[in-house]
């Protein structure tokens, strides 16, 4: 099956019922986009399909088809970090880093449907994204910090 991943054309030996999740880490090694509940509860998971977040836990192969798929890795371009990755790190946002990818990419994905989200968006659009250390304050502030970059 061929992908598009990151730019690249990849192809995966995976059925077509197989998890992108278990494809990207496993047969890509593209280990940025993280396992956390593997029921598309927890967000640690989420990629962009099309520049949309997606739960790439509960995404099978055969959703991906003629798609293109973004991971936390396809957001630098030429040494240089994607805006919303400039704004976490200066707003210093992760303790334990485990969900930052995941928040990120739905952070990413946020922005490509609301440039300049209220606050009430970003909670409605982030809600299911979760940080077990709490630093849900900080993250809206670099959705904001980003929002004025993107």
């Amino acid at each position: 099956m061929e992908l598009q991943v990151n730019g690249v054309k990849r192809n995966s030996k995976a059925t077509p019922d197989s998890s992108l999740l278990s494809v990207l880490r496993d047969e890509f090694d593209l280990t940025g986009t993280k396992y956390g509940c593997g029921e598309g509860q927890c967000g640690a998971c989420t990629v962009l399909l099309d520049g949309k977040a997606v739960r790439s836990c509960r995404t099978p192969l055969s959703a991906t088809q003629g798609k293109k798929i973004t991971t936390i890795e396809g957001l630098e371009v030429k040494g240089k970090l994607h805006p919303v990755q400039e704004a976490y790190l200066k707003v210093d946002v992760f303790q334990c880093g485990y969900c930052a990818s995941g928040m990120v990419m739905s952070t990413v994905a946020l922005l490509n449907n609301y440039p300049n989200p209220t606050e009430e968006q970003i909670k409605d659009f982030m809600n299911g994204n979760i940080c077990r250390c709490g630093t849900y304050p900080r993250i809206v502030k670099a959705i904001n910090e980003a929002a004025a970059k993107v």
